[in-house]
């Protein structure tokens, strides 16, 4: 079991936790990284609308901004509660080090942008890209939705890992009760992000596929999460041997 401890150490970090703390001397509080976060997409996406006369894409890029800055919360809430007790090395190597929610962004990613650029033109009339911005989308309109989408993507492969990572620490590990509801609480927090995403829904509604996709995620997150949940409770109170 490694010992807990609330302050991170690189190389035993979400890359995203690392980008916050990187600039040497300046100490930035989480509340003051998301909300510099927010507030620079969102000037980004004001400014280009107006400029551009986008509006229709306003709306849509500001829900998708506001789910990735709560993700943001969430990633460093999940991460403090796992390291302010002790837990077992391997889970905490697979969580922070192996860097495996950042291969699930890139996947998550390149299909939202096949999806975008290649099977939406090729199998709908209207693409949403078109219904959003237009015949020809502005170059600086076009590059900002990129990097937006990249932000919401890692969050989503971050969400993923910390699920699947989440069930097998539950199904391998037995815990006390205290350190299981401290388990639980980091569980229900990538269940609470995984199920904030359905504000998006409306977005989605005239897109079958990227609806399909949206609920299934969330689906899956809450399933595996919840049975993560579940393990913990049954385990923790039933006292069952758990593997070494």
């Amino acid at each position: 079991m490694s010992r807990g401890d609330p302050h991170p150490v690189y190389g035993e970090t979400w890359v995203y936790e690392s980008i916050v703390g990187a600039l040497p001397g300046i100490e930035v509080p989480t509340w003051a990284a998301v909300a510099i976060q927010l507030s620079i997409f969102e000037i980004g996406i004001v400014g280009l609308s107006w400029y551009y006369d986008v509006w229709p894409a306003a709306i849509a890029g500001t829900a998708v901004v506001i789910v990735a800055s709560i993700g943001s919360i969430e990633m460093l809430r999940i991460s403090t509660l796992v390291r302010r007790i002790d837990v077992p090395e391997t889970y905490q190597a697979l969580l922070f080090s192996s860097n495996v929610e950042v291969v699930l962004s890139v996947l998550a990613y390149i299909a939202m942008l096949t999806h975008l650029f290649v099977f939406d033109p090729q199998m709908s009339q209207n693409p949403i890209v078109t219904d959003l911005f237009g015949e020809e989308p502005p170059v600086l309109v076009v590059y900002l939705m990129l990097l937006i989408l990249w932000d919401v993507s890692y969050r989503i492969g971050t969400g993923w890992w910390a699920s699947v990572t989440g069930l097998w620490r539950s199904a391998r590990y037995q815990f006390d009760p205290q350190t299981a509801r401290v388990f639980q609480r980091a569980d229900l927090e990538t269940l609470g992000f995984g199920i904030l995403q359905l504000v998006l829904v409306p977005f989605v509604l005239n897109y079958p596929v990227l609806l399909a996709a949206l609920l299934a995620h969330v689906t899956a997150v809450t399933v595996v999460t919840g049975l993560s949940v579940l393990l913990l409770r049954v385990r923790s109170r039933t006292g069952d041997a758990s593997p070494s």
